[in-house]
């Protein structure tokens, strides 16, 4: 059974109640139910990474988890915009683990945001998954046992970026950054990363968020002669800044790298703008047959196909739930400790491991964009370059600064 509830607040709030038909109620969960809650972006730049798409996601992994396990508890779903406020982030997140008897949240899109949601979270000792946000202090300086840090990290894309030195040839960088922490960290950690594999940076300008003029940032990208223009901004800005780029006709001589670029920005961009840009996808959904068979089901519900975000919020809510059905309780200490100790195999990825950190490890994918005329169907755009090992990518646990690594 499925019901759905009104808005409340600045929450847009969709319930949906599943149930199995037969079974004794469990105990150890406490009233019987588990809540998982969706807070993510729906109006603002980034609704289109998550927004809905993460809703729909989560709800997905219910469906398919009631019908395969037929658990004896019901598990009900909820979601809000944060409008990509850390207060407000918060103050949702402290409600629904106060009043509404949230277990788990999710997507999180927004480093600041996820930052914020992770505090109350170990406060309140609950369960938060990361999908949305790469913040690499979720895993390092703020580090929480109640926090995954689920799909991408900045420290991950820099070093699959690196590997563009060596198999394009794009030796010297000029990035054009959102002037906050996202931008900040993906410029750094880009920056060590290329040092390391022989590239240099010749420059860096940062924008606003939400900035609605890239002429001159542009300009001076064009003019640095970089052989590579990393694009270190998300959502609109990324698009704007594509944009503006083709305008200029930047793309003639030198390779966009959106440094956090999604099948959703080309889609919403197309083929001829976005042609020859280089990009990391933690997944992509014409990978192979599963990826395929789950992806069409979300596109008959969305109109459109999952980005990383919607992908690995399905896979967290699976992984979440499989844990609390096996574990017998929605304790987070136990239910997190179950998490840790297995591997995940779906959609999303095959062998991905939980660290002591909280970092899910997994292999990741370095892709380019196909020319139009390569595209064999809707969605067709990537070529897959390099496939990256997860050991590789993502930061050494012996380099951890989180103070739940023991050394």
């Amino acid at each position: 059974m499925t019901r759905y509830k009104g808005s409340v607040a600045r929450a847009a709030l969709l319930a949906c109640v599943l149930s199995s038909a037969a079974g004794a109620q469990d105990a150890k969960i406490s009233n019987e139910t588990v809540k998982v809650g969706v807070l993510a972006d729906m109006s603002g730049v980034f609704s289109d990474l998550s927004g809905k798409g993460s809703v729909i996601a989560a709800q997905m992994a219910i469906e398919d988890f009631v019908a395969e396990s037929k658990p004896s508890f019901k598990v009900e779903l909820v979601s809000a915009d944060h409008q990509n406020k850390s207060d407000i982030a918060a103050n949702i997140a402290r409600q629904w683990y106060d009043t509404a008897g949230v277990d788990m949240i999710t997507d999180v899109i927004n480093s600041g945001v996820a930052l914020a949601v992770s505090q109350v979270t170990e406060s309140k000792d609950k369960v938060l998954m990361v999908t949305g946000a790469g913040s690499t202090r979720l895993t390092n300086e703020q580090c929480s046992p109640n926090t995954i840090s689920y799909t991408w990290d900045t420290y991950a894309y820099s070093n699959a970026h690196a590997r563009i030195v060596s198999t394009l040839g794009l030796d010297t960088w000029y990035f054009l950054a959102v002037d906050y922490v996202l931008g900040k960290s993906l410029v750094e950690g880009t920056s060590q990363a290329l040092s390391r594999s022989g590239g240099k940076v010749v420059g860096v300008v940062n924008h606003p968020i939400s900035a609605t003029d890239f002429s001159s940032f542009i300009l001076q990208a064009q003019g640095s002669g970089a052989r590579a223009i990393g694009l270190a901004n998300a959502g609109t800005d990324l698009h704007n800044a594509i944009k503006a780029a083709n305008d200029f006709g930047i793309t003639k001589s030198q390779t966009l790298v959106p440094l956090v670029g999604t099948i959703t920005d080309v889609h919403a961009l197309g083929p001829a703008t976005t042609q020859g840009m280089v990009m990391v996808e933690p997944f992509y959904w014409n990978l192979n047959d599963k990826t395929r068979a789950w992806s069409r089901r979300f596109m008959e519900r969305h109109g459109k196909m999952p980005n990383f975000v919607h992908a690995g919020t399905y896979s967290a809510v699976s992984t979440y739930l499989k844990a609390v059905h096996a574990a017998q309780t929605d304790a987070a200490g136990e239910v997190v400790s179950r998490m840790k100790a297995g591997t995940v195999n779906d959609i999303y990825t095959e062998h991905g491991k939980i660290r002591p950190d909280g970092r899910m490890v997994y292999d990741i994918y370095l892709v380019q964009v196909k020319a139009p005329e390569e595209v064999k169907e809707p969605w067709d755009y990537f070529e897959v370059r390099q496939r990256i090992p997860g050991e590789e990518a993502f930061q050494p646990l012996s380099a951890s600064k989180c103070r739940l690594v023991v050394r």
